[in-house]
């Protein structure tokens, strides 16, 4: 599993987590104006899996 951290097209940051065969199974549910607050939504999800690698 990992985590693509990236911008929207409204220039917010969001996460998708995605599965080891590369599908989508979750993202964030709003936008973020700063990265480090979407990064504190991925620590919140990868609370129940530490060893997740997120991917920009």
């Amino acid at each position: 599993m990992y985590f693509k951290l990236y911008k929207d097209t409204a220039g917010y940051w969001r996460w998708t987590l995605y599965a080891a065969n590369h599908r989508k199974v979750a993202d964030s549910s709003e936008g973020y104006y700063n990265k480090a607050d979407a990064q504190g939504g991925v620590n919140l999800v990868k609370s129940a899996g530490a060893a997740t690698p997120v991917v920009e």
